[in-house]
């Protein structure tokens, strides 16, 4: 397991049931003490030599435990239903969080500065207008984007630097938060981001996150294919490292 995860699962009371999971076409749900999402990557996990999932059918009868495990897995199918079981046991700090748009967060720390997204957010055209610069690494990179190999060249000139959540499942974010800057604003993003202020001692700013209010609601909406805009059943929070202070 990545040194960041290991810290924040130090952190969380494994001592809970496993009550229900979900694995939807874009997103993976796991409800033990709360319930916590991650991103399934459906495109990347296609492209995996099959089995994508050992045991299907057989999930619920481990532990958590076993299935935070699950992080450690190269699939990203497994990986993303540990990330997810890791954000079902996170006990949120609401005094930490705020109702606070991550594009909006990104556009006022990157005022006039230069800015570099992992990840393609549906934000990005229009947060283009609002930074100084934007550069885009993206796994399958579309028109305008860079490949993730730019990495090394582009993100220790960024000023803010938005890093998909994914990147817990896909076992880079270490990588890229070497690459940072120091004094760099960093910011991770999405559901698969673990609310945790643990990331704050990895020179991580601030954390926008999801936190599941309607299990049932959201859990019902995976199954039946939802998009992340498209999950009811939750809100968009984010944490701040200044908050704490």
């Amino acid at each position: 397991m990545i040194k960041i995860l290991e810290d924040v699962v130090s952190t969380l009371d494994m001592e809970a049931g496993v009550r229900d999971i979900r694995i939807g076409l874009f997103h993976s749900a796991v409800l033990t003490r709360h319930c916590g999402l991650a991103a399934t990557l459906p495109r990347d996990a296609l492209r995996q030599d099959p089995p994508l999932m050992k045991g299907p059918g057989f999930l619920l009868d481990k532990s958590a435990a076993e299935l935070v495990r699950m992080t450690e897995s190269d699939s990203i199918i497994e990986s993303a239903v540990g990330m997810a079981t890791i954000n079902s046991l996170l006990e949120i700090d609401a005094g930490l969080c705020r109702e606070l748009n991550a594009r909006e967060l990104i556009a006022e720390k990157g005022a006039g500065k230069k800015v570099v997204i992992v990840g393609r957010f549906p934000f990005i055209p229009d947060l283009r207008e609002m930074v100084g610069e934007l550069k885009v690494l993206e796994k399958n990179p579309q028109k305008d984007d860079l490949p993730e190999s730019e990495a090394e060249n582009v993100l220790p000139e960024a000023d803010v630097v938005a890093i998909t959540g994914t990147t817990f499942t896909n076992h880079t974010i270490g990588r890229l938060l070497e690459l940072c800057r120091p004094h760099s604003f960093v910011v991770v993003l999405g559901d698969s981001a673990p609310l945790s202020p643990v990331l704050f001692d990895y020179g991580i700013a601030a954390v926008s996150g999801t936190r599941v209010t309607d299990p049932e609601l959201a859990m019902r909406g995976i199954s039946q294919g939802a998009n992340y805009r498209q999950i009811k059943g939750v809100e968009r929070l984010t944490m701040v490292r200044d908050a704490r202070r």
